[in-house]
């Protein structure tokens, strides 16, 4: 039998000997030179820092655990056009986060007329209408029933809704924080449904929320069985008062102003109610001059997180292209990135766990030559669905809506390192 042949010594000796010349440098430098040389990371990398040379805070020194003092610049941001305070919307700071889970704090928001402050010993649910057994449900009834816990996206139909016409976001918190993913806990509506049992005739439910707008949505009856939630806890804890505490409806995939907050009403018919948001508001003007009308679905969609505008690439050679793609659908199968402005695109590589209607990070290594670049991610869903150019989507319904935009975001990468919204 032929052994395979050694690798040859004298690399190995002239290694060993410049590991040990090293050691023999830091071991003659005095340790309390180290200690009190001037605590930069550049000028002496083994520096004791101060808070290494002390104790640190106590435990519980804040009740309820808080982010980094370092960590302060990310928060919810607000675009400021807002009609009045009650009437507007947060935003998630999408490119500061890593993973798929939403912190609590950075859900972005969206309310209509402010956020009620609801004594939960108070609050009810009733289900009424074509009902069997209407019957009025405490937070204490509610939380007596089996529950379940499921990771999903939420996404404002008016996400990304200022790039229709021009691509005026500055950065991707602006152009797609409308969106979140958390886990969510709650009763399966359907269990709830059984329990006043509904008559066969009926297909829809109006579902109504206790803040000052009387935010109210027609829920198709089909999706109430399918995997509608009655939601009382996000992320592990009871639900914000910004999120709808104490209850709020969650529909997966469908558009976030049906999910909704501070539930306290579910009328059951045969029919869509035709409330105020699901006609004047919450439509989707044709360039005919006619309107989709309930389009609950969020279709497939992507962006770049890393990098994108407001961040710098300093140096060139290797970075990793990072963000998140989900679909209303169903789960991401693949998504393909472009350095080139769709002229070519990779395979990116999905990261574990790639859930149903939730969102997904997917990555993709790229050495950067220091040339300008126009970065672009598009995402296939399970269904064959593939994220439409912008070019596509205007052809197929025109300038004249602010919802469901869901096309390719591109992002200019100049030669400086820096990043800018473009339409390329």
């Amino acid at each position: 039998m032929s052994q395979v042949p050694s690798a040859p010594r004298a690399p190995r000796r002239a290694f060993f000997r410049r590991a040990t010349a090293a050691l023999g440098a830091v071991a003659a430098t005095p340790i309390l030179a180290q200690v009190q040389s001037p605590s930069t990371p550049e000028a002496a990398p083994l520096t004791v820092p101060d808070w290494s040379r002390q104790p640190g805070e106590p435990v519980l020194w804040h009740p309820y655990g808080q982010p980094s003092e370092h960590e302060r610049h990310v928060v919810r941001r607000s675009r400021g056009n807002a009609p009045f305070p009650g009437a507007a919307s947060s935003m998630t700071p999408l490119a500061d986060l890593f993973g798929i889970i939403t912190p609590t704090g950075l859900v972005f928001e969206r309310h209509h007329a402010g956020i009620p402050q609801i004594d939960p010993d108070q609050h009810r649910l009733v289900i009424h209408g074509l009902a069997k057994r209407p019957r009025v449900f405490t937070m204490d009834d509610l939380l007596r029933f089996p529950s379940v816990s499921r990771i999903h996206f939420l996404e404002c139909s008016g996400n990304t809704g200022t790039e229709w016409r021009t691509p005026t976001s500055a950065n991707v918190q602006l152009s797609h924080g409308l969106l979140s993913c958390c886990e969510w806990t709650g009763v399966p509506l359907s269990v709830l449904l059984d329990e006043v049992g509904i008559a066969p005739e009926a297909r829809w439910i109006l579902a109504e929320g206790a803040d000052g707008a009387a935010m109210s949505r027609s829920i198709p009856v089909h999706k109430a069985f399918e995997d509608a939630l009655v939601v009382y806890a996000q992320n592990g804890e009871r639900l914000r008062p910004e999120s709808g505490y104490p209850l709020r409806l969650f529909l997966p995939g469908f558009e976030g102003n049906m999910s909704i907050k501070w539930l306290r009403r579910l009328k059951i018919g045969t029919e869509p109610f035709q409330t105020r948001e699901e006609t004047s508001k919450y439509t989707d003007s044709l360039p005919d001059g006619t309107a989709r009308q309930f389009t609950f679905l969020m279709e497939a969609k992507s962006v770049i997180t890393r990098p994108s505008p407001g961040q710098v690439l300093r140096q060139r050679g290797f970075h990793e292209i990072s963000g998140l793609a989900w679909s209303g659908l169903g789960r991401v199968k693949r998504v393909e990135v472009s350095v080139d402005g769709g002229r070519q695109w990779r395979e990116a590589q999905l990261q574990e766990p790639v859930l149903n209607r939730a969102l997904t990070r997917f990555s993709l290594g790229w050495h950067w030559d220091g040339s300008p670049a126009v970065l672009q991610s598009r995402v296939i869903d399970e269904t064959g669905y593939v994220q439409p150019t912008r070019e596509q989507l205007i052809a197929a319904r025109g300038l004249n809506s602010l919802y469901h935009y869901n096309a390719i975001q591109s992002w200019q990468l100049s030669a400086d390192g820096s990043l800018k919204n473009v339409h390329a």
